[in-house]
Order: C-alpha cells, then structure tokens, then sequence
C-alpha cells in the first residue's frame, strides 16, 4: 500500500493551501489506487439521513453502484457494523454487491471522526487475499486525516 505519512503530509499541505474535502478526496483516491494491487477505488460518502453511501469519486472500471443501501454489501455492512471490511474472497461474503466478475477481494476503510461516520474508501482487487491488516491501517490513517477535514467543514 501507498506510505501513508506521505500521503497525510500531502493532506494536510493541501489543508493548508486552501483545499476542501471534494479535492482532497480525490487526490486519495488517485493515490491509492497507485498500488498494484487496487484495480479500483472509490470514496462513498454517507447522505445527511444516513441510509445511503453515494460514490463520491473512483479511479477504475465504470460501475453501476453509485448509491448502496446501508446494510448491504461489503461497504453497506461497514457502515451498518461501524467497522472497517477486509474480505479476501469476495465469493464468501453473504450479500456481496458484484461490480466486476473480476473482483476477488475488498477492503471498505470507513472515514470517520469518533462515532461520526462520513462514508468509507473501497478498494478492489482481482487478486484473492489481496489486503493485510498492514493495509488497513494504512488506509485508516489516511482516512482519518480526511476526517479532520471533513469535520471541520461541517462545523
């Protein structure tokens, strides 16, 4: 995965020129799709009633979810669990939402600030096991950041 203190430094030197969270969360986006293993990536935000994630922005193949039920799927059982999803055979998880026949695994990373939920980064791979708890926590930090960001906004 990306090296996340890079990628927090680039976060907060945006912060700093200016930027708001629309941009930021692009450039996340964009950065973590870098890894080999990420054949896509989105950031889903939750909409104000907090029924349902909206694709905010992805770097990948086109899909057809743009908006997922809480509750359903990897990233809506993120959202409905409060906790982050690492799935590293996409054909076990119950429910799972199939953007691509090629997907094998998923990592849901939820963006939040304490018991705030703002939405989630998603990440597929066509490789099985894709993702390490290493990973994950890379990616939490980052979103983390962009929580700060988001919060701020929203005051």
């Amino acid at each position: 995965m990306v090296d996340a203190r890079i990628v927090i430094r680039e976060i907060q030197e945006m912060r700093e020129e200016g930027y708001l969270s629309d941009a930021i969360l692009r450039h996340a986006v964009k950065t973590l799709h870098r890894d080999d293993r990420a054949d896509w990536v989105g950031a889903y935000l939750l909409n104000d009633e907090g029924l349902e994630l909206w694709l905010h922005n992805y770097v990948g193949a086109p899909t057809e979810h743009a908006r997922i039920p809480v509750g359903e799927g990897v990233c809506g059982t993120a959202i409905a669990h409060g906790a982050n999803q690492n799935v590293p055979d996409v054909t076990k998880f119950e429910g799972y939402l199939a953007c691509s026949p090629d997907v094998k695994s998923e990592l849901v990373v939820l963006i939040r600030a304490g018991t705030e939920i703002y939405g989630q980064f998603d990440i597929d791979s066509h490789q099985e096991a894709a993702f390490t708890p290493q990973d994950e926590v890379a990616v939490q930090m980052i979103a983390d950041k962009l929580a700060e960001q988001i919060a701020h906004e929203r005051r």
